[in-house]
């Protein structure tokens, strides 16, 4: 940073004479060389000399032209050197490349880049013509005329700044060269001028009383973006030169002829940093490098003093790169040669080219596959024999089919699946010792190192599948690949492509506390988006770790009537690029959940200030000049990213940092074809923004969308972790690494620091692999209490793990980029609000929605006696019904494979009083109006028919799923218990997730785990309570009632201490019945009951089932196409369409 405390003059040179016997001449100019650490010098004779690094050794030197060197510009390919009569281009070793001279060149004094960038360069002087030079061809495209003479020309963003012989400063249109604004900058004359971005600086002399020139003590300045003057820089010891800084848009640097140097901001010209150059004699000129960390100045005794800091000085902007010196001449050493001589003795030489026996990988290919591997008991058992030995072959393929040996040799590309929950359970009830390992492949896990910089794609970056077992997701573990404490998303769901977004936004402490505090009030309505967007950020904090899914915000997303024109659902965009998909999400969803957040009274517009920019668009003809004004504000930044600086082959881009990018994005200043109502005809209108405020959080696309805009991101560490944001004058600055540390210590403007919180990335797997998102988030910024370092982990769906920061914030451009980033204000990190479970709007728990007259089961609570509240009881039931069926796909090998599984809707929940007067009775009983078409009632075992979803027709309490669903949230915040049998499934399938501690499950109160088997409702009402129940059909109500029975029961008998005992003999009787009660008589007719089969430790039927696996698997109807390795109900007792099949949920 310009003049920080180390700061000191670090090289002093002479500049070498002309000739061997010629005296040292003065330098004319200086320029910093912008790629590589060179200085470049001109003097009087016309002579370029450069010098290499902080030493200042001699580099190249070369004739430039006839009389003194006016200027040196800096180009990709070499430097352009102006003399009076001629233009001189030659490559940075010395050679010429083009020399271009004309009749009307008389006094050249000037030049710049115009608007095609370094292309092209417009020269002028103190002469009536100005001329265009190709600077890849070394030709003059075209000759102006002008009014005005020329001394200085500096290019700013937008403009070309030239200064005239009498004080003003023209600003002229870089491409059509037409005067835009006349500045009057000085009295007299310009001695000097710098244009950085939007400000143009001058210096220059005043004619005093007795008709003598002098120093102005006053610095002008001029914003090019509002067109006015600003507040002159005072400077008593006469300003003599003045440069802009190049990585601060609005720092100077001011020098007198004696040496003192001033750093100035030009918003707050009251304060600056001083030093002073020891210097004998006056300065003559100054010149700052590209980077910033190094400033050269030149004075009368023709000496050039270089300042800087010791540790960090360089000249060029970005990383520099290697200047080609000339090879040194190898003396070799001399070897007497005889018949005798090693022919180690010769050494091989040095080299730095990739050698030719480096043969590439994409070059190498297999011509034969290696033999079969023999089995060495096999060949222990061979016959000998003269010639060799023989035996029998047995090998593990079928008769006449070729073994593959090469994929015996090559590693796993892709991570592959653990077991099934079910095989390992059956496997653990074999092992004895019951510490075994889940899976090899687990180590893999954790093994596996992950890096971004790699050619291919690391194996936890890639595409992660859900395999489905007999027993529906239930059986596959998730845990497997998490074994954090933050849940991650499944992807079987629709549209859940939006899962990295919401990883992203559940970690904004901001956006989730408003989201919450939200769901918390009386909002009931179906399409909002905030609300469910509350309720799954409750749901993954408290999964802690535990797989979640994102079906109800998905659903109500889905249904939402913008998202298909909008093109934001999968189904309608089969082709579409995901990433562009989630960054047109980004736009939606924040926009619907500012709605959203005004449409509960108070209005307020909180949810705008956390993400709002709110800006003035300003609309100008380029043509007459006219110009109206538009206000409004955006919630998605959309970066923008320059075009190349030379617009044809063999060019580089431009090496801008991301804060730049970021200022640019903002403040977007477009030139375009538009209609001008004042012109009445189309015309270029030029567009910029005037920046009110920014928002708290700044969420911002990356619209990677070109090979300039890759490079980029392919810059180790291009995204900083915290920026620095200033508004001023309606402007916006930004700032990052050591430009934001010297702001922050000099502490002379309001400046807000943004911590980077995460962001979604683009995967792109290859071509046998399907593009996908992945988030990758800096948890540490989303606890309750601030860990102290940064806590990066990958969420790629349901795989999560922590992962290095400098992981994080690399990309690679052929696999890895970002797609939405999020910025938080640093001040609100950690503030976290829970506030909203004290304001829990329970109204609609004492509320009855229904509008229908018939006959109603239920009352709701009454808010004076029965308001629960901590460990209150209240017993739970649910039934589904199908909205799709099972995918499934027979493989050449007749093995049937589900590639999508069955699909539930909640369709009644019923919930009854856990205790009280009328303990039993139903205060909720609500069946949910399904917006999928249902497929299966499933009535045998649900209970629901065709009318009691359908809202023109139902008689029943129907309500929107929203509704329902808040009931059961709010019941859950206000720390009820949920009792039932075998709820697993009934949670699932609500999209809810409710902690063990407030979960009773009476599946697991009558269980044996040695006798691997878990007993139906059915069975355990009959053989406990003495009460027959699923008679026909399936009623939830009765369901809740009997669970809160049987928990009465369960505490007689523990407190009895006959619990143990009562259980065996529940176990004797089952192995009696089948585990199924009796089938029972009524007028002489068999009563067919829907009965549930057993279901054993891993939901299958029978005491065969060994092991502990999953309880609750996917609740199937019948006759539906069963699963691989069989159907759900094809254990002992149940028969195909005859009605003993039920839900294998119980």
């Amino acid at each position: 940073m310009a003049f920080d405390a180390d700061w000191e003059e670090v090289g002093r040179l002479l500049l070498p004479p002309p000739g061997p016997q010629a005296l040292p001449t003065p330098v004319q100019t200086l320029a910093f060389d912008g790629s590589q650490e060179l200085l470049w010098t001109g003097n009087e004779f016309g002579r370029v000399a450069s010098f290499y690094g902080t030493e200042l050794q001699r580099y190249t030197s070369f004739k430039g032209g006839d009389g003194p060197i006016r200027q040196l510009l800096v180009h990709d390919k070499g430097v352009i050197a102006l003399a009076s009569r001629s233009v001189h281009m030659a490559v940075r070793r010395g050679g010429p490349l083009w020399h271009v001279t004309h009749d009307e060149m008389k006094d050249l004094r000037c030049m710049s880049y115009t608007s095609k960038g370094a292309s092209e360069i417009l020269v002028a002087g103190l002469q009536d013509q100005m001329f265009t030079i190709d600077v890849e061809k070394g030709t003059i495209i075209k000759q102006i005329s002008t009014p005005d003479h020329y001394t200085i020309m500096k290019k700013s963003s937008r403009y070309i700044c030239a200064a005239t012989q009498k004080g003003s400063v023209n600003i002229l249109d870089p491409t059509n060269f037409a005067l835009v604004r006349s500045w009057s900058a000085h009295q007299s004359l310009i001695n000097d001028m710098d244009a950085q971005t939007d400000f143009v600086v001058t210096c220059g002399y005043s004619l005093r009383q007795q008709q003598s020139y002098m120093l102005d003590p006053l610095v002008n300045a001029f914003d090019l973006k509002n067109m006015v003057s600003l507040s002159p820089i005072p400077f008593p010891a006469g300003a003599a030169y003045v440069r802009m800084h190049p990585r601060m848009s609005s720092t100077c640097v001011i020098v007198s002829q004696q040496g003192q140097i001033h750093v100035v901001d030009l918003m707050n010209v009251n304060t600056s940093t001083v030093r002073h150059a020891n210097v004998m004699t006056y300065l003559s000129m100054i010149e700052i490098a590209p980077s910033g960390e190094a400033i050269g100045l030149a004075d009368a005794e023709c000496n050039i003093h270089l300042w800087g800091s010791p540790s960090r000085i360089r000249f060029a902007a970005e990383v520099s790169q290697p200047s080609e010196f000339p090879d040194p001449e190898e003396i070799h050493p001399h070897v007497d040669w005889a018949f005798e001589t090693s022919l180690s003795t010769i050494g091989l030489p040095f080299y730095r080219e990739q050698l030719l026996s480096a043969w590439p990988s994409h070059m190498i290919f297999e011509v034969g596959a290696p033999p079969p591997k023999l089995d060495h008991q096999l060949m222990s058992s061979f016959k000998s024999t003269e010639w060799g030995g023989y035996g029998r072959l047995v090998r593990p393929v079928q008769r006449n089919v070729t073994e593959n040996t090469r994929t015996a040799e090559k590693t796993a590309t892709s991570l592959q699946a653990p077991k099934f929950l079910s095989e390992k359970a059956r496997e653990s009830a074999n092992d004895s010792s019951g510490e075994r390992r889940s899976s090899d492949v687990a180590d893999a896990i954790g093994a596996t190192e992950l890096s971004s910089l790699k050619a291919e794609v690391p194996v936890m970056y890639r595409n992660v599948e859900i395999k489905y077992s007999k027993f529906g997701v239930d059986d596959f573990d998730f845990g497997f690949y998490n074994r954090t404490a933050y849940s991650g998303l499944e992807i079987h769901i629709s549209n859940s492509y939006a899962n990295p977004l919401l990883q992203v936004l559940h970690f904004t402490p901001l956006i989730r506390n408003l989201a919450l505090q939200h769901a918390a009030t009386s909002c009931l309505s179906e399409s909002c988006l905030l609300c469910e967007m509350g309720f799954l950020f409750d749901m993954l904090e408290k999964a802690e770790g535990s797989i979640c899914q994102a079906t109800n915000l998905l659903k109500t997303f889905s249904n939402h009537p913008q998202a298909a024109p909008l093109g934001l659902l999968e189904e309608d965009a089969p082709g579409a690029a995901l990433t562009t998909m989630l960054q047109g999400l980004t736009r939606f969803l924040l926009d619907r959940l500012a709605q959203d957040w005004r449409s509960i009274p108070p209005h307020s517009l909180a949810f705008e200030q956390v993400l709002s920019t709110a800006a003035t668009t300003s609309i100008r003809c380029m043509n007459c000049r006219s110009e109206h004004t538009r206000p409004g504000s955006t919630y998605v930044t959309e970066l923008s990213y320059p075009l190349p600086k030379v617009m044809v082959r063999n060019t580089r881009a431009p090496k801008n940092s991301f804060s730049q990018i970021l200022k640019a994005s903002v403040e977007r200043e477009t030139t375009s074809r538009g209609w001008c109502s004042r012109c009445q005809r189309y015309q270029s209108l030029a567009t910029r923004k005037t920046i009110h405020s920014v928002p708290a959080v700044l969420v911002l696309n990356a619209a990677i969308n070109s090979p300039e805009a890759r490079q980029f991101w392919s810059i180790p560490g291009w995204l900083p972790e915290e920026i620095g944001v200033i508004l001023e004058n309606g402007q916006f600055f930004c700032y990052q690494g050591e430009d934001l540390k010297f702001h922050i210590q000099r502490g002379s403007h309001n400046i807000t620091i943004y911590s980077l919180l995460g962001l979604a990335a683009d995967i792109d797997s290859g071509q046998h692999q399907k593009s996908h998102l992945v988030s990758l988030v800096n948890v540490a910024h989303s606890q309750t209490v601030a860990p102290g370092e940064s806590q990066w982990h990958l969420f790629n769906d349901f795989l999560v793990r922590p992962i290095q920061s400098e992981e994080a914030l690399s990309f690679n451009t052929s696999w890895k980029l970002p797609s939405v980033i999020t910025y938080q204000v640093k001040a609100a990190n950690n503030r976290i609000d829970n506030t909203w479970k004290l304001n829990l709007d329970t109204s609609i728990l004492y509320t009855d929605e229904n509008t229908n007259l018939g006959e109603k089961v239920y009352r709701p609570l009454d808010r004076l006696h029965e308001a629960p509240g901590e460990g209150t009881i209240v017993a739970l039931d649910t039934e589904f019904v199908s909205v799709r069926q099972p995918e499934i796909e027979v493989n050449s090998e007749g093995e049937r494979e589900t590639i999508r599984p069955i699909v539930y809707a909640l369709a009644r929940v019923s919930v009854v009083r856990g205790s009280g007067e009328d303990e039993g009775l139903p205060f909720i009983d609500d069946y949910i109006a399904s917006k999928e078409p249902i497929v299966d009632y499933l009535t045998s075992y649900s209970g629901i028919v065709h009318g009691d979803l359908d809202p023109r027709i139902s008689k029943r309490n129907l309500l929107p799923l929203k509704v329902t669903y808040k009931k059961l949230w709010i019941l859950l915040n206000l720390g009820c218990k949920f009792l039932g049998h075998g709820l697993k499934q009934d949670f699932r399938v609500t999209n809810i997730h409710v902690p063990k501690a407030q979960v009773i499950d009476t599946i697991d109160f009558f269980y044996v785990k040695e006798r691997l088997r878990k007993l139906s409702l059915a069975f355990l009402a009959w053989c406990v309570l003495k009460e027959d129940i699923q008679l026909e059909t399936h009623d939830s109500i009765e369901d809740a009632r009997t669970a809160l029975k049987l928990y009465k029961k369960y505490l007689e008998f523990q407190d009895a201490g006959i619990l143990e005992m009562i259980v065996q003999d529940i176990y004797n009787k089952g192995k009696e019945t089948n585990y199924k009660p009796p089938t029972l008589k009524r007028d002489g007719h068999l009563i067919e009951r829907t009965e549930t089969p057993p279901i054993g430790a891993l939901g299958g039927h029978g005491p065969s089932t060994p092991g502990p696996g999953p309880t609750t698997p996917v609740r199937r109807p019948l006759g539906l196409a069963p699963t691989a390795g069989g159907s759900p109900f094809s254990g002992p007792g149940w028969t195909p369409g005859k009605g003993l099949g039920g839900s294998p949920l119980r």
